[in-house]
């Protein structure tokens, strides 16, 4: 690689790490924050069951909005480029983040604040539903052939960096007085938000525009609208590919930890310090993940890491069953370790299924539509399976889940070698 492509490269991964931290902070604490604080103080009722479900559904919609936001930020990024794109993400889930941490409580406002709260979650989720996808094409389009991988492998890193950024926080805060933590605790990880968005973006306004955006001649009118006429195939299989892995990593995040506390009555401390186990493998083993993937390509890799996960589940629920501590972190590690094999080289494998003029378009959208039917029904999925078959039957939900992903990995073709410049 010529030495003045270094500083730029450089830029864009640190501007496109540490904003996709921030956003995946801010859409993940409220995950966190659904069975701990937003079952009771926003969603109360006099079944702990029917007020974590309703919750979950509150956490379900802020998926619903993020196709909306793949469509609008693809467009954007199609049409007037990456760069700003990203921008606008990141100001527009600060924002709402900070804004949630400043909600008054069913108690204060009674109806008005679960209305708010959701209203709240799904401008999250209309700004999520760009970022991650934005995030990559920047990187890979300014890395070169041999390294797209590994480049690329540093934004799926860059979610559990802001899961455990999140854990943290959390964990901080959750070691209050109880009273305290319900009354004024838990809003701080939320405005906290405003002071990372400004870290943000000030480094991500210095990053420069993607050389492959700039290069394109091609401009469509209507992005979207050609990637369903002309690029269906590719955005199907890209929508069944990412389907399991959002589905198990919901599952992980949320689920297991109300499962966790609810089901097996431990310290709410015990799944946030799971979580953090997991986060630290997934940042320390993507990269590694994603320059396998250009040695040996992303589709052998993305299989690999479905069929595992699809064996793993049912030991999964049997580890967590022990109650044991350190039985569990291990689960965790495992887990995590599994899905980072998927994971790693997942959006910059869908991504490279497109062309320039259409691949913010229709990376985003297939990305968004998976997170919407994997992620966004998970934890309700896993909830009412839990109460009407067991523990078993969210394990066999998670691994029919990943022999989808596995299936449609297959079915796409290999593209770690391929010319992404090229229309």
């Amino acid at each position: 690689m010529p030495v003045e492509t270094k500083s730029p490269l450089l830029r864009v991964t640190v501007g496109s790490f540490v904003g996709t931290v921030i956003e995946q902070y801010d859409f993940l604490l409220y995950g966190f924050m659904t069975a701990l604080v937003f079952n009771t103080l926003f969603f109360p009722s006099s079944d702990p069951t029917v007020g974590t479900l309703v919750a979950f559904a509150g956490f379900a919609i802020g998926f619903v909005a993020r196709p909306i936001g793949a469509i609008v930020a693809g467009h954007y990024g199609d049409r007037v480029g990456r760069k700003s794109m990203l921008v606008m993400t990141l100001l527009v889930a600060g924002l709402a983040t900070t804004a949630m941490g400043l909600l008054p409580t069913y108690a204060g406002i009674g109806i008005w604040a679960p209305i708010l709260l959701i209203v709240l979650r799904v401008v999250q989720g209309f700004s999520y539903g760009g970022e991650v996808t934005g995030a990559v094409l920047m990187t890979t389009e300014f890395a070169p052939r041999h390294r797209r991988g590994y480049v690329g492998s540093f934004i799926p890193a860059a979610g559990p960096a802001g899961l455990l950024l999140a854990t943290i926080a959390i964990m901080v805060v959750a070691g209050m007085d109880k009273a305290d933590f319900l009354s004024y605790g838990w809003r701080i990880p939320f405005l906290l938000s405003a002071v990372l968005v400004v870290v943000g973006l000030v480094i991500r306004a210095k990053a420069p525009e993607s050389p492959a955006f700039s290069e394109t001649r091609t401009r469509h009118a209507m992005p979207v609208m050609e990637v369903f006429r002309r690029h269906t195939r590719p955005l199907l299989l890209g929508v069944g590919t990412g389907f399991g892995f959002y589905v198990v990593f919901y599952v992980l995040l949320v689920f297991a930890g109300s499962y966790m506390t609810a089901t097996l009555k431990l310290p709410a401390q015990v799944p946030l310090v799971a979580v953090a186990v997991g986060s630290l493998v997934v940042i320390v083993f993507g990269p590694l993940c994603g320059k396998l993937s250009d040695r040996f390509g992303r589709r052998p890799m993305v299989a690999l890491g479905s069929a595992l996960v699809a064996l793993y589940s049912f030991a999964f629920f049997r580890l967590l069953d022990t109650g044991d501590t350190t039985v569990i972190y291990l689960a965790y590690a495992l887990a995590f370790g599994f899905v980072t094999i998927m994971y790693s080289p997942l959006i910059t494998f869908i991504a490279e299924q497109f062309p320039t003029s259409v691949r913010f378009s229709g990376a985003s959208l297939a990305g968004q539509i998976g997170a919407v039917l994997g992620g966004g029904l998970a934890p309700l999925i896993a909830t009412a399976l839990l109460a009407s078959l067991g523990a078993w039957s969210v394990a066999a939900y998670v691994a029919l889940s990943m022999l989808v992903s596995l299936a449609c990995a297959l079915a796409l073709p290999e593209t770690n070698q391929a010319d992404i410049t090229a229309e």
